[in-house]
């Protein structure tokens, strides 16, 4: 089953997560573990800035219930997490600088932005959000609540809309990242694309979508 995207030469941003402590002695991650595990790893670093859980790795562990990887190493790291997952199952990994792409052939991995205020725009990407965040499998309510009041732009749609309803659950830790490359978060974890407007952003459903890997050969327990 192994799709990994990553190649044998280590590169910086895997020497990044090969310094995180897993913080577990755990053997294994699965749908109980995987995704609180990787996210309360990721530490505050120089090269990656967030690692983002996309919609289709989620499915994997939630949905599919198909992705199980071993972790051999005894005192494991984030970076040793995610080589088992990307050697052992079908999410790929993605570093597209500062966010890592947790995916698979399900998602798109570039964002659709629209710019309507070239200045708003221009101000989100030099402003920085120093603060550490973390969502797990979190609503687009509480990502709004929260990003509300460290973000300088207002969010839409508004909470407790039906306009949201079908944006996907947010899996994500990021610190250190500009406003635009959170906004860039946001998007990739709950398959939206947004727009940018006089101090508001938009969000609407992404429909772009792709294969779900090998789902022919589907077996759920």
């Amino acid at each position: 089953m192994a799709t990994g995207s990553i190649g044998w030469t280590r590169e910086i941003w895997q020497d990044a997560l090969s310094r995180m402590p897993l913080g577990t002695n755990t053997t294994e991650l699965n749908r109980t573990n995987c995704v609180s595990l990787m996210l309360d790893a990721f530490q505050s670093n120089a090269v990656v800035k967030a690692i983002i859980f996309m919609p289709g790795a989620t499915d994997e562990l939630y949905f599919f219930r198909r992705a199980q990887a071993k972790l051999t190493n005894a005192s494991p790291s984030l970076w040793d997490a995610v080589e088992a997952l990307t050697n052992q199952t079908y999410i790929q990994a993605i570093f597209q600088p500062p966010l890592l792409l947790l995916r698979t052939t399900e998602d798109a991995s570039n964002v659709i932005a629209v710019i309507k205020s070239r200045s708003t725009a221009t101000k989100l990407q030099t402003r920085s959000i120093p603060d550490r965040v973390e969502f797990n499998d979190a609503g687009w309510d509480d990502v709004r609540a929260v990003l509300g009041k460290k973000l300088s732009v207002g969010l839409r749609p508004f909470s407790d809309t039906p306009d949201s309803w079908h944006f996907y659950r947010h899996n994500f830790a990021a610190c250190g990242v500009t406003e635009w490359e959170m906004l860039e978060t946001i998007a990739l974890a709950d398959k939206t694309k947004f727009a940018v407007h006089w101090w508001t952003v938009d969000f609407q459903i992404d429909r772009r979508g792709g294969a779900v890997p090998e789902i022919k050969n589907l077996r759920v327990p």
